[in-house]
């Protein structure tokens, strides 16, 4: 009776193997990276990751820092870039069904866009 079932428990301990690789590649990974130049300066530069998303900063000797946030979905990608100097630039791109949109905006409101139609 034990070995007919032998089966049945490979086949739900495969199935759990499976889950929890699903699971961690889901979950965020982080990073962080510091470093010193010749004079002692430093900088430092954190990632985050999840899914297909990404946010970094980096941060120079100064304390002056840069940032890049990537959001990405099914539908197209916004990207959003900020400098040290705090003036940013957002970069959305929607996916259509003959190609795709993409519209750059600066943090003066200034705005552009460009419209790709893909050949069949």
């Amino acid at each position: 009776m034990a070995t007919a079932r032998l089966p049945y428990i490979f086949a739900i301990a495969i199935t759990v193997v499976a889950l929890l690789g699903v699971l961690n590649a889901a979950q965020a990974r982080e990073r962080h990276t510091t470093v010193t130049g010749n004079s002692g300066k430093t900088a430092t530069r954190d990632v985050t990751r999840s899914r297909s998303d990404v946010s970094s900063s980096t941060t120079g000797s100064n304390g002056k820092a840069s940032s890049r946030q990537v959001d990405r979905s099914t539908g197209g990608t916004q990207t959003t870039v900020t400098g040290p100097n705090g003036k940013s630039a957002t970069r959305s791109t929607t996916k259509t069904g003959t190609g795709s949109s993409t519209t750059v905006t600066t943090s003066g409101g200034k705005s552009t866009t460009v419209d790709v139609t893909r050949r069949p």
